[in-house]
């Protein structure tokens, strides 16, 4: 009878520790590419930085240098780590003023 309550408590510490946290990490990443939109910059899996310019069912085109795009599966991306600015102004606040006088020389 220990021996039954045992293996039924390694499988309750098991599940808690292990089985339950990888449930909720996968639940997160799967609503993290349902949400992703155009204009989002993201991270694959193997590092590669770029921005959403097309999803379609389970592939994403992403531009990953100015002209450059290619196609990758969803559930290659990794993270969103800029949602698109719904305005052009909230946009551009990050980034300095550019003086083309200065720009000329």
């Amino acid at each position: 009878m220990f021996t039954i309550l045992l293996f039924g408590g390694f499988f309750v510490l098991i599940y808690f520790l292990m089985i339950r946290p990888q449930q909720k990490r996968r639940r997160e990443v799967e609503n993290m590419q349902s949400a992703m939109g155009v204009g989002d910059e993201i991270v694959t899996v193997g590092g590669l930085y770029g921005v959403v310019r097309g999803i379609e069912d389970d592939t994403v085109l992403l531009e990953i240098a100015p002209g450059v795009t290619a196609k990758y599966a969803r559930a290659a991306i990794g993270k969103v780590s800029k949602k698109a600015a719904g305005d052009d102004e909230a946009a551009g606040e990050d980034e300095a003023p550019v003086d083309p006088a200065r720009d000329a020389d």
